[in-house]
């Protein structure tokens, strides 16, 4: 269970279902179906989450998910956790995919893992401030951080949480003065 995953599960609303994307042997998909989620998990290999299958609560789908069609178009979920997978044309999918108050929980490698070992490659290694890009105006972070991890191994890391607020800010006008939230 990765901690960061864990830190931030808590802000994940009960309203609607969360996405493990790249689910692998099911850990986070496990972790929010035990804190009460519905909970959705998707990969191309199901080998790991098989005896979830048909469980209460969980769809469990495979689908190869850079190479089809986004199996989730229309939907929304209450989270999307995504952990040690990187698939670029995704990010603006995953995002869209957020409901209104939902949770994205996002951590992988970054550049600079190449000296820990894999993954090496370019493709699979964000660029410096790559998730903070991929959400800049889009929703609101709470939670960021770049750089190494000694656990569970030796790696360079990029994480992210954040909330699909599409609630308008105010514009700043520089004066010292409160400014009114706009009306609903």
């Amino acid at each position: 269970m990765s901690a960061w995953v864990s830190r931030f599960a808590p802000l994940v609303p009960k309203t609607g279902p969360v996405l493990d994307l790249a689910c692998g042997s099911g850990r986070h998909l496990r972790h929010f179906r035990s804190r009460g989620h519905a909970v959705v998990g998707v990969d191309v290999d199901l080998q790991g989450v098989a005896d979830l299958a048909g469980a209460d609560g969980v769809e469990i789908l495979r689908a190869d998910i850079e190479a089809g069609p986004w199996p989730f178009a229309g939907r929304r979920f209450s989270g999307i956790v995504v952990a040690n997978y990187l698939h670029r044309p995704l990010l603006p999918v995953v995002v869209e995919a957020l409901a209104p108050g939902g949770v994205l929980i996002y951590e992988t490698f970054a550049q600079g893992n190449q000296r820990f070992g894999r993954p090496s490659t370019p493709a699979y290694l964000l660029k410096a401030g790559e998730l903070l890009d991929t959400v800049a105006g889009r929703l609101q972070v709470i939670a960021y951080e770049h750089g190494e991890v000694a656990s569970p191994r030796a790696a360079v890391v990029q994480r992210i949480c954040a909330i699909a607020d599409r609630t308008p800010v105010p514009a700043l006008d520089g004066s010292p003065e409160p400014h009114p939230l706009p009306a609903p």
